[in-house]
C-alpha cells in the first residue's frame, strides 16, 4: 500500500479487530495478466492465525486457487469524506478511511466433512452472540451444498493497514475528523437501502 508512513499501522491487533468488524474481503488473485476479486466472507482463527473462507466452485476464480498459490485480501472498514469545515487549521477536502491488506498462501480443503466444519464455525462467528440460526453437522441442505463449494484456507504472510485519519494534521482536528468518521459510519442509510432495492 502507497506510504506516507503516518498512516500504516503494524498494530496486528487493531487489523483483526477490523477483519472481525467487517468480515466481509474480497479475494484478489490473478492468472497471467488477468485479474479476479470474488467478495466473500472470512473469518480469523486466533488459535491458527490463518483466514478461512469458501467460494463457489463455479467461480471462475477457482481455477487460480491451487496449494501454495499466493493472493491478497482486502477489508474494508468505515470512511468518509472529511470536509474542510471540521478542522480548526486551513486544510483541503479529503476522504478518511479504514483499509486492511492481508498476503498469504492458500491450502485448500478438499475433505467434505472439514469444508463442513468451516461453515458452522464461520455461521456461528456471523451470527453473533445471540444466535438466530444453528448450523447443525446434520443439516440436509449443507450437505448437498459442500459439494458446490472450495473451502480455502489463507497462511498469513505480510499484514498490512492503513489507517488514514487525520494523523498529518494537530491533534483537536484529528478528534475533529474521529468525530467526523464516528458521525458518518453511523448516519442512517434508510432510504439510499430502499432506492437501491426499487
Amino acid at each position: 500500500m502507497y506510504p506516507p508512513p503516518y498512516h500504516q499501522t503494524r498494530d496486528i491487533d487493531k487489523m483483526i479487530a477490523v477483519i472481525k468488524k467487517f468480515p466481509l474481503g474480497m479475494l484478489v488473485t490473478a492468472n497471467n495478466s488477468q485479474s479476479f476479486i470474488t467478495h466473500i466472507p472470512f473469518i480469523y482463527h486466533s488459535e491458527t492465525e490463518k483466514l478461512v473462507a469458501h467460494i463457489d466452485k463455479a467461480n471462475p476464480q477457482v481455477a487460480t486457487l491451487k496449494d501454495g498459490a499466493e493472493v491478497t485480501v482486502v477489508f474494508k472498514g468505515p470512511d468518509t469524506y472529511i470536509s474542510p469545515a471540521v478542522y480548526t487549521t486551513r486544510q483541503l477536502p479529503t476522504w478518511n478511511y479504514i483499509i486492511v491488506h492481508i498476503t498469504g498462501t492458500i491450502r485448500l480443503i478438499n475433505d467434505a466433512e472439514a469444508a463442513k466444519d468451516t461453515m458452522i464455525t464461520m455461521t456461528e462467528f456471523l451470527e453473533g452472540s445471540s444466535p438466530g440460526f444453528i448450523l447443525k453437522k446434520e443439516n440436509e441442505a449443507m450437505n448437498r451444498f459442500v459439494n458446490y463449494i472450495q473451502a480455502f484456507e489463507i497462511s498469513v504472510t505480510n499484514w498490512e493497514g492503513k489507517f488514514k485519519l487525520s494523523q498529518d494534521k494537530i491533534e483537536q482536528d484529528q478528534l475533529n475528523a474521529k468525530h467526523a468518521l464516528i458521525e458518518n459510519t453511523h448516519s442512517s442509510l434508510h432510504s439510499f437501502i430502499e432506492k437501491i432495492y426499487s
